[in-house]
């Protein structure tokens, strides 16, 4: 058996690496991606002042910071029984969307783009932001650069800072906004709305008018039938900062919808030997290993993941473009993994929208931020947002002394673990024949992890026996020993 190591894979956030097993006929018998890093972030927040979470949490990742922060912001509520006022919710929304639309700009352009504007068997140094510069033109690279300072920019003015937001707190938030910075956002967000709309014109000249390109975006040798999971309001519309869960059937009826704080009755996580980054599955369905169908409880999240849980999107211009991609691929769900690209940037113009609509609401510069903590003692809280990657969950509980006793955190990456395998391995089958392969082939396969735009550093963290394999080489790279703390077939974590 030939073992082939992609280390490291390039173009994500984090650290990871894939591996993959050829059998005596050079065919591909499996592959895995491997995340070597632990953050541990369950194990030392555990005793820290629950105020303190959303500071402390939004530290988990450079990228997706607001993510965190606004999950476990909504956890206090929860912890605390505290229901903010309605403008604290709708200023909260408007920070969100000024983080989705810099975090997709952000994947796009600088990390997916390169594959679909350079090409993925290009040069690998022509396969960054400079190589997309040479395609399309210095003006189109200041555009990309501009709009995602803007969705900063909406961050740090509603959340204080643009990385590390520091603005929410149990019950509402601590700041508002006043004339002079709501038409700063609003003008922003209408410049960002018609960047949006030159994005989705980008994807469709780059991917949907080249025919190799649309061969792989509807390829069914690189679709996976899945159940999906996303925050939907009311009117089953795709909500990104609240809303109930809900999670269709591989053949798009519903399945699951459900309150934040049930996920535990629903949602098993289970770990796997080879990664720090467990696999959450549907237990109504359970585990059937790493496989598709209706009979695998496996799941999708992130864009493409919540635009099949979702009956529509909450603004007319997303809206109809969500509806051209749905006839496009002749009806949902949809289950190629490139379409995740489609996906991301029809959400772009979906948040762009909303931020315009909440940077014009009549009462966005109120002054009713907060409301007072309503428990005396505090309890169990869980806050759920769609975090860029997918659905992002925190769950504390507070004790008598607002300390964290116990916490346990499923992010996206985490939710997508299982799914990112499959796909990985679905794509290295497809290219990988008689044992021949090439760099350009590698990113081939690194083009399915990179769809879902993972992030490690957030999905690599402890809870249970975190398994352990220390491999030992010798100067040429071949393994001469390993190191476990493990048996074979033992199940670690809980």
């Amino acid at each position: 058996m030939e073992r082939l190591t992609i280390d490291p894979i390039t173009r994500l956030e984090g650290h990871g690496k894939i591996e993959i097993f050829l059998d005596d006929k050079g065919e591909v018998e499996e592959a895995y991606l491997q995340v070597p890093e632990l953050r541990g972030f369950e194990t030392f927040c555990r005793g820290r002042r629950a105020e303190l979470m959303p500071q402390l949490t939004s530290r988990i990742c450079g990228v997706c910071p607001v993510a965190h922060h606004m999950a476990s912001t909504k956890a206090l509520d929860m912890a605390f029984k505290t229901e903010p006022p309605p403008l604290a919710h709708k200023l909260r929304e408007l920070l969100y969307m000024g983080y989705i639309i810099y975090d997709h700009i952000l994947h796009f352009y600088f990390l997916a783009a390169p594959d679909f504007i350079v090409g993925p068997t290009s040069p690998k140094e022509k396969r960054n932001i400079l190589g997309i510069l040479e395609k399309i033109g210095v003006d189109t690279v200041k555009m990309v650069i501009k709009h995602r300072a803007y969705g900063q920019k909406i961050t740090e003015i509603l959340g204080g800072k643009a990385t590390h937001p520091v603005s929410g707190l149990p019950g509402g938030v601590t700041k508002g906004l006043n004339e002079e910075e709501r038409k700063e956002i609003e003008d922003m967000a209408k410049s960002c709305l018609g960047f949006a709309q030159e994005t989705i014109k980008i994807f469709k000249d780059t991917v949907l008018s080249n025919k190799d390109y649309k061969k792989l975006i509807t390829s069914k040798d690189l679709a996976l039938s899945t159940y999906n999971m996303g925050l939907v309001d009311e009117d089953n519309k795709l909500n990104f900062y609240r809303g109930r869960v809900r999670v269709t059937a591989p053949d798009g009826s519903e399945f699951l919808k459900f309150d934040q704080q049930d996920y535990r009755d629903l949602i098993a996580e289970r770990v796997l030997p080879w990664s720090y980054v467990k696999v959450p599955y549907l237990k109504k369905v359970g585990w059937n290993d790493l496989t598709d169908g209706f009979n695998s409880g496996l799941y999708r999240v992130g864009p493409l993941g919540r635009l099949n849980a979702a009956d529509g999107l909450n603004t007319p211009l997303a809206q109809k473009e969500f509806e051209k991609m749905i006839e496009f691929f002749g009806g949902k769900p949809i289950n190629n993994t490139l379409a995740y690209h489609w996906a991301r940037v029809i959400e772009i113009l979906n948040a762009s929208e909303r931020a315009v609509e909440l940077a014009t609401n009549d009462d966005i510069t109120g002054e009713d931020l907060k409301n007072p903590i309503a428990a005396e003692t505090p309890g169990r809280g869980v806050g759920i947002v769609e975090a860029a990657r997918g659905t992002l969950i925190h769950d504390y509980t507070v004790d008598e002394n607002d300390l964290i006793k116990d916490l346990n955190l499923i992010v996206a990456t985490t939710n997508n673990n299982g799914v990112i395998n499959m796909a990985i391995r679905q794509a290295a089958s497809k290219f990988i024949h008689k044992g021949k392969y090439d760099e350009g082939i590698f990113n081939m396969v690194e083009m399915f992890f990179r769809a879902f735009d993972p992030c490690m550093a957030c999905a690599s963290h402890q809870l249970g026996k975190v398994p352990l394999e220390i491999s030992i080489k010798d100067k040429d790279g071949n393994i001469i020993d390993t190191i476990t703390n493990f048996k074979k077939g033992e199940q670690c974590g809980i």
